[in-house]
């Protein structure tokens, strides 16, 4: 249900059907609704009474902005908005984000500032409700005027127009689908093809998808840290935290407290130790996962700011009367974040991937490269070649997309985002590093089984079960195997559990 209310990200992914298998509820609240029907009528009223000229409402669109479109031709202007828009390209949006694309567009234009028909809301959760899903390209939008490219693909099939996925099966015509549920094609009144493709659905839902693939992933990257500091015989003291509660970076005390509490009674943490420093990649752990952390956090409140936020322009108020035109569409604040973000997911697989090199250095009472026979097997010599190569790529999908500027709509467009590029990139660095984190993981799980065979002491009880729960998916390397089933195993495994889960019931 689209209701008045504040969502925080959890009430999106709550809502989604399919996501989390919950119910849900095809229609607005009736304050949704009362204030739809309002501003509806107040901007029908407002062109039937006065002279006005309002942009996207009788004007063309970007640089056409001048040109006055007669009444009786309104409809027409914005069918034909929305068929010339959807010019995207690459591959398909996966499903799940064109699902929270289209409740998130119908959050937005439940705020009551875009004039809309109720109806037009109404079949966006009904292509919800029905598991209808528009099948979207992700490449064409410059993040503003918003996300316009792929919106439209999102929206054409409500007028017959594009492919859907219909329970998720192959891609047919739309008009198949308006059949099959006997929906009619909507008849889009002033204003609303544009309150459609405005927005910034598309980066914004990239973004709150990401943010909790990245919850899960900070959660693996304490674990798995933790997991490699124990068996490569590192030290607990850099995780003190009056170390960290003299500096007052709560990202850092955060992850601190996280290492702390998954080598609790490890008894190979307290096995004596000839060093007195270990290198940077373990003991700086908090400080560059809780800087991580940190950005995270952060970009959480903007993202909920902007999931209750109305993106489109020109915005309608009923009450001032009046109908004013902006710039809420553009992505600057989603595209900075999504950067952002892509930097700090980034160094979290940087910094494993130097864990996943001194495990393979022969030292620290383990063999080299984690062979139990070196020599004549190579052990896992060559994964660390892998993590080092995602590593070496999602360092040059760093660079911001915000930073990037194109001139478009004929010069009147001249300063855009790229917020959609962010996330789209902030996307791929994320797969790739929680297969730099699986790879992180194959190592330790070896790591703690050869330690624990040379009588270093068990593990901690809860590293013990994350070893135990592993171990059923990917076996002990007694010799050199096919390593990449292994690490798809191994990225799966992270990807579909959440380890404090594992730590509690395995």
């Amino acid at each position: 249900m689209v209701d008045s209310e504040w969502w925080t990200l959890e009430d999106v992914y709550d809502r989604l059907p399919n996501f989390y298998s919950g119910e849900f509820i095809s229609d607005m609240s009736p304050q949704v609704l009362e204030r739809v029907e309002k501003c509806h009528a107040y901007l029908a009223n407002l062109i039937a009474t006065k002279d006005v000229t309002l942009y996207g409402v009788n004007t063309g669109f970007g640089s056409l902005a001048s040109t006055r479109i007669p009444d009786d031709k309104l409809s027409e202007l914005q069918y034909k908005l929305l068929i010339s828009h959807a010019c995207g390209v690459g591959d398909d949006v996966p499903e799940f984000i064109v699902r929270m694309m289209l409740l998130l567009k119908a959050k937005a234009l439940g705020q009551g500032h875009s004039a809309v028909n109720p109806r037009t809301i109404e079949r966006l959760l009904d292509f919800l409700d029905s598991d209808v899903i528009p099948v979207v390209p992700c490449q064409g939008s410059l993040g503003a005027s918003g996300d316009l490219a792929p919106l439209s693909h999102l929206v054409i099939p409500m007028i017959g127009e594009g492919e859907v996925s219909i329970r998720g099966g192959e891609p047919v015509h739309a008009s198949e689908a308006l059949k099959e549920f006997g929906w009619e094609k909507l008849h889009l009144g002033p204003k609303e093809g544009l309150a459609l493709i405005n927005g910034t659905q598309l980066m914004l839902s990239y973004g709150v998808a990401s943010m909790l693939r990245i919850d899960n992933l900070m959660e693996w990257a304490n674990a798995i840290g933790a997991w490699s500091l124990e068996a490569w015989s590192g030290l607990e003291s850099p995780f003190d935290h009056d170390i960290h509660r003299v500096r007052n970076q709560e990202g850092a005390m955060d992850v601190a407290a996280s290492v702390r509490d998954w080598i609790e009674g490890s008894e190979k943490m307290k096995s004596p130790r000839a060093h007195v420093q270990d290198p940077y990649s373990f003991r700086c752990i908090p400080q560059v996962h809780g800087a991580s952390l940190d950005v995270f956090i952060e970009a959480r409140d903007l993202f909920e700011n902007e999931i209750n936020a109305v993106t489109d322009n020109p915005l309608v108020f009923p009450d001032e009367d009046k109908v004013i035109s902006g710039g809420n569409f553009h992505g600057q604040p989603l595209a900075l974040t999504l950067d952002r973000l892509t930097l700090a997911v980034h160094e979290i697989a940087s910094i494993s991937e130097r864990r996943v090199f001194k495990l393979m250095s022969g030292t620290r009472h383990l063999p080299a490269f984690l062979a139990k026979d070196p020599g004549l097997n190579s052990g896992l010599m060559i994964v660390q070649y892998t993590a080092a190569s995602l590593v070496s790529l999602n360092k040059q999908l760093t660079t911001p997309s915000s930073a990037d500027n194109a001139d478009s709509s004929n010069g009147q467009e001249d300063h855009v985002s790229m917020g959609a590029n962010a996330a789209l990139k902030l996307w791929q660095v994320i797969e790739q590093a929680e297969q730099v984190l699986a790879i992180e993981a194959l190592c330790a799980a070896q790591a703690s089984d050869l330690g624990s065979l040379a009588g270093l002491g068990k593990m901690s009880p809860k590293l013990q079960k994350l070893q135990d729960a592993f171990r059923v998916e990917i076996p002990f390397l007694e010799e050199d195997a096919y390593m990449s089933p292994l690490i798809e195993s191994a990225h799966e495994f992270i990807a579909f559990n959440s380890p404090l889960e594992l730590s509690i019931c395995h």
